[in-house]
């Protein structure tokens, strides 16, 4: 079933979030990505891709498989709209990528439910997440940089620009993130996509698009935090860059490893994105 059919229907299943939405883009760790996130607790799974998967076995009714062309230029924004305008004002969606694994603080005890209960007690309706690039420690092994099992990441080398409106003065609570891959291997990325900030947690709202560029048309759901204090924000362990650098004609040759001094293994837990400043808990303890 197409996405617009199947949102067409009005499903009970996505009446009540949080829901999750997981752009399929190839066939690397589908399974675990969408494991992950029914683990974090979402209410329902919409996993999109341009062929059926197979889905776990754990599923229980979580997760639909929809059609989408997630192979398109951008196709996360036709299918997060979509989405938006289909499910009532004030729901909260994310989206995201397979080989993507979102972290929240606390994630290993608390659920993402729990989190965004605060959040919504906070008067915020969105939320920033940086995207921490992944990468397997041994590409001759591993040549399409994926390893779940010996994942590393960047412990240093990231940094925030002020955002700038059309008169060139910077908007409020608005900084545009960098480091990790796209800031080490910036040569092979467009301008365009060297930002690590992704509002990819958000409440559905009459009229609300999502961009290209991972940031909405309401100002405000681009900020990272209110004006009183600072608010949580999330993490978004992904190997996608990773993959996208060992198979592009224009870098796949050029790139032998990803490690360099900076190099530090992946916990997969919550606690070692906190302590390294990579999310914050806010006011939530």
């Amino acid at each position: 079933m197409h996405l617009q059919e199947f949102l067409a229907r009005k499903p009970a299943s996505i009446q009540r979030g949080p829901l999750a939405i997981i752009l399929i883009e190839d066939d690397v760790v589908v399974q675990e990505t969408l494991q992950h996130h029914l683990k974090a607790g979402f209410r329902h799974i919409l996993a999109l891709s341009p062929e059926a998967i197979t889905l776990p076995e754990e599923a229980e009714g979580r997760i639909t498989n929809v059609m989408w062309n997630t192979r398109q230029p951008a196709s996360h924004v036709q299918a997060v709209n979509a989405v938006n305008d289909a499910v009532p004002a004030g729901t909260w969606i994310y989206y995201g990528f397979n080989a993507e694994f979102l972290f929240y603080p606390f994630s290993e005890t608390r659920r993402i439910g729990e989190m965004l209960t605060f959040h919504t007690e906070e008067r915020r309706d969105a939320m920033l997440t940086y995207v921490v690039d992944l990468y397997a420690a041994d590409l001759s092994a591993h040549p399409n940089a994926v390893c779940l099992e010996d994942a590393m990441f960047d412990r240093s080398g990231y940094y925030a620009l002020a955002r700038q409106d059309n008169k060139g003065h910077a908007k409020e609570r608005q900084l545009n993130f960098h480091g990790g891959l796209r800031w080490r291997f910036e040569e092979f990325l467009p301008p365009d996509r060297r930002r690590i900030d992704r509002i990819a947690l958000f409440r559905a709202a009459k009229g609300l698009r999502v961009t290209a560029d991972h940031r909405f048309n309401i100002e405000e759901y681009n900020t990272f935090s209110c004006p009183w204090h600072h608010n949580l924000t999330a993490a978004i362990a992904s190997f996608r860059v990773a993959k996208a650098l060992t198979t592009n004609p224009g870098s796949r040759d050029e790139i032998s490893s990803f490690a360099w001094r900076s190099s530090h293994r992946f916990e997969w837990n919550a606690r070692q994105l906190m302590d390294l400043g990579l999310m914050e808990p806010g006011q939530w303890f």
